[in-house]
């Protein structure tokens, strides 16, 4: 009888079983975690000035790898969102934009800098945004028409020193901005009273060359990179750039500050951006398909025409390098007196 019974029991509980894992089979609950379909739209890159400058071509650079690359299937397009040097633009994005996933944007050190300074700043920093990755590193230059009498920076600074306010020196950023850091930074370091140079801000590097070259200005202080067309054209003459070796390329001739006695140095590295608010599958996107673009021939090329040079750093990293060079600069602009 035990065993009769211990056999209907062990028959009863294999159907159960078996009952209880086909259902599990069909239970919709059971599903593996779906695939996230982002981006599913066109995507567009911000640069935060005019045409012509090293954001812009940073912008449209990125634009054209991520589509030969076919790293993006979807359209990328690139705006010019001039003003301010990127503090016009950076109201708008930290307000209205906080979580529009598919509007990411170029800086460099302004995003810090427009944050610290004491004129013309903005209340909007990196800690507005989600850093996603940087991407190069370049330095800063100083550079006259190629009609110039000056050939060398030393006989620049002696006559700006002789009188801060004869020569008009253009950059592409706002008062107290990169550019402007770039420009006076060798005349500091030099003896000259900084807030006694005479520098007038356009929107982008490219209305600053025209203003060069046009005769509006007499010097120019902006990346060395984007000056590289200039220079292959014969157009504009690089004194100095702020680095602590000579570049490649086209400036590989360009002495450094340091060669000519001036004691300075200046990095700008350009980044990629997102709204605070991004989605992590967005973010998570970004952050794969910009190391494949950093790692494919095409980006590879890019920079060897552009003589940029690529120095890639994930986002957590980078995040964690912004805070490291927002102590840095609050240090130069406390030295200059242009600290908020």
């Amino acid at each position: 009888m035990i065993k009769q019974l211990f056999s209907a029991s062990w028959k009863v509980t294999a159907i159960s079983v078996l009952a209880v894992s086909l259902a599990a089979c069909g239970n919709s609950t059971a599903k593996p975690a779906s695939k996230s379909n982002y981006p599913d739209k066109a995507l567009s890159i911000i640069a935060p000035s005019g045409a012509g400058g090293g954001w812009d071509m940073t912008a449209r650079t990125i634009a054209k790898v991520l589509t030969e690359t076919k790293a993006v299937d979807k359209p990328v397009s690139v705006e010019n969102k001039p003003g301010g040097g990127g503090t016009v633009f950076m109201a708008e994005y930290a307000t209205k934009d906080i979580k529009d996933n598919y509007k990411l944007f170029v800086s460099s050190p302004p995003i810090l800098i427009n944050h610290l300074k004491k004129e013309g700043n903005t209340p909007y920093g990196y800690n507005d945004t989600t850093p996603l990755a940087q991407l190069t590193k370049d330095y800063g230059a100083v550079a006259v028409a190629a009609n110039s009498k000056y050939k060398d920076l030393k006989s620049l600074l002696d006559d700006m020193k002789a009188d801060p306010t004869k020569l008009t020196v253009a950059g592409g950023s706002a008062p107290g901005s990169m550019d402007h850091l770039v420009s006076i930074l060798p005349a500091f370091k030099y003896g000259i009273d900084p807030k006694k140079v005479k520098y007038v801000s356009y929107d982008g590097g490219g209305e600053a060359v025209t203003a060069l070259l046009g005769g509006n200005a007499d010097v120019l202080g902006t990346d060395a990179s984007s000056l590289d067309q200039y220079v292959k054209a014969g157009k504009i003459r690089i004194l100095a750039v702020a680095a602590p070796a000579r570049l490649g390329g086209s400036l590989k001739d360009v002495p450094t500050m340091k060669e000519q006695g001036v004691d300075a140095e200046f990095l700008i590295w350009r980044g990629f951006f997102g709204p605070k608010d991004m989605s992590a599958d967005a973010k998570k996107y970004w952050e794969d398909t910009i190391k494949k673009m950093v790692d494919s021939d095409a980006w590879k090329k890019e920079m060897q025409a552009n003589s940029w040079q690529t120095d890639y750093k994930k986002a957590d990293d980078f995040k964690a390098f912004l805070s490291q060079q927002e102590t840095q600069l609050k240090d130069m602009l406390t030295a200059l007196g242009m600290q908020k």
